[in-house]
C-alpha cells in the first residue's frame, strides 16, 4: 500500500486484491461486485483483473448466495460473500445460522468453513429502508461465528486480510458512513490484530468504549470533553465476539468509569453485555453505573430523522456529565 492517505472503501478494495493474488482460493462473490464494482465501489476492477471465475456477480437472492459460498467452502475454497446493504442480510440468516456458524461443531472440528461475510452496516449516509441498520448483536449471540468491524483504513486493510486467512467464518461489518474517511495504512498488521482492541486515546477520568462507526463520534467528545478539563481514554473494540474484555477491564481499572457507545439499540445490544461483564469484573473499582449511548428500540426511521435516532455528540456528552456526576 501506498504512503497516502487512503479512503477506507479502498483499503478494502486493495485488501481484496491483495487476498486474490496471495491465495487462487479465494473468490469473491455478490450482487455487482463484478462489472459494476459494487454499490460502494469496494470491488471496483476486480472482475477485469481477476475474472469472472474468480469475481462472480450473482442473483439477487442472498440466501443462494450464502449457500453457494458454503458449497464452495466444503470444497476448499475460501469465499469472500459481500453482501450489498445490511438490511438484506437476513434472507440469508438461516444459511449462516444454521450451516455457517454450526458445520465445525456439527462435525466435531472435521469440516471448517473459511467464509467471510461483508456486510456495510449503519448509518448516517440517507439511505432508504432496509440500507441502514445494525444487526451486529444478532450475529454476536450465534456461537461459531467472528463478528469484526474496522474504523480506520489501516485496520479495514489488515483486519480483511486476517479474515480471509481465518478458518473460522467472519461476519466482517464495515461502516458504510467511513467509506471515505481516510488515513494511512500501516506497514503491517500487528499481531491477533482481528480480535484486539487498541487504545486510542489515553485518559484517566472515564472510559469510551466503541467500534465500527461510533469510534470517530467519541474522538470528538473526547476533544470536546478535553476543553473543560476532562480526560478520557478511547478503546476501539474492533472485534465483537469474541470480544476483548481483558482490555477493557484494564482500562476501567484505571479510570473507574465506563460508557459504551453503539449505533445498535441500547435494548439488548452489544453494550449490556459489556456492562454486565465489566460490573462483575470490576465491580470494587467502578464509582459509577456502566452507561450505554445508541440507538432507540424502534424501527430504523426514515433518511430524514436518521440523525435524531442516531447517537449524536450531545448523546455522548450527556452521558459523560451524568457518569462524572457521581
Amino acid at each position: 500500500m501506498p504512503a497516502e492517505k487512503v479512503a477506507l472503501v479502498r483499503a478494502i478494495n486493495e485488501s481484496l486484491r491483495k487476498a486474490l493474488e496471495t491465495d487462487p482460493k479465494v473468490l469473491v462473490m455478490g450482487e455487482d461486485v463484478g462489472r459494476l464494482g459494487g454499490v460502494f465501489r469496494a470491488t471496483d476492477g476486480l472482475q477485469k483483473d481477476f475474472g469472472e471465475s474468480r469475481v462472480m456477480d450473482t442473483p439477487l437472492a442472498e440466501s443462494g448466495i450464502m449457500g453457494t459460498a458454503i458449497g464452495l467452502a466444503l470444497r476448499g475454497y475460501r469465499p469472500v460473500v459481500e453482501i450489498q446493504f445490511d438490511g438484506f442480510v437476513f434472507p440469508a440468516y438461516d444459511q449462516i445460522v444454521t450451516q455457517l456458524a454450526k458445520m465445525h461443531a456439527r462435525s466435531l472440528g472435521q469440516i471448517k468453513l473459511p467464509v467471510v461475510v461483508r456486510i456495510p452496516y449503519g448509518g448516517g449516509i440517507g439511505a432508504v429502508e432496509h440500507h441502514s441498520e445494525s444487526p451486529e448483536a444478532l450475529f454476536a449471540h450465534v456461537a461459531g461465528l467472528r463478528v469484526v468491524t474496522p474504523s480506520t483504513s489501516s485496520d479495514a486493510y489488515w483486519m480483511l486480510q486476517q479474515a480471509v486467512q481465518s478458518d473460522d467464518p467472519v461476519i466482517f461489518f464495515e461502516p458504510k458512513r467511513r467509506y471515505w474517511d481516510k488515513d494511512e495504512i500501516a506497514t503491517e498488521a500487528a499481531p491477533n490484530l482481528l480480535h484486539k482492541a487498541r487504545v486510542l486515546r489515553e485518559g484517566e477520568d472515564l472510559t469510551l468504549v466503541a467500534y465500527g462507526p461510533m469510534v470517530k463520534l467519541c474522538q470528538q467528545a473526547a476533544v470536546a470533553a478535553a476543553e473543560e478539563g476532562r480526560n478520557l481514554e478511547i478503546l476501539d473494540l474492533r472485534s465483537v465476539s469474541p470480544m476483548d474484555f481483558d482490555s477493557i477491564q484494564a482500562s476501567v481499572e484505571k479510570t473507574r468509569r465506563l460508557i459504551v457507545v453503539h449505533e445498535a439499540p441500547v435494548f439488548f445490544g452489544s453494550g449490556a453485555e459489556i456492562a454486565a461483564r465489566i460490573t462483575e469484573r470490576c465491580f470494587f473499582h467502578l464509582e459509577a453505573p456502566v452507561l450505554r449511548v445508541g440507538g432507540y428500540h424502534a424501527p430504523y426511521p426514515p433518511a430524514r430523522l436518521e440523525e435524531e435516532y442516531l447517537p449524536g455528540l450531545d448523546r455522548v456528552l450527556d452521558a459523560v456529565d451524568r457518569v462524572l456526576a457521581f
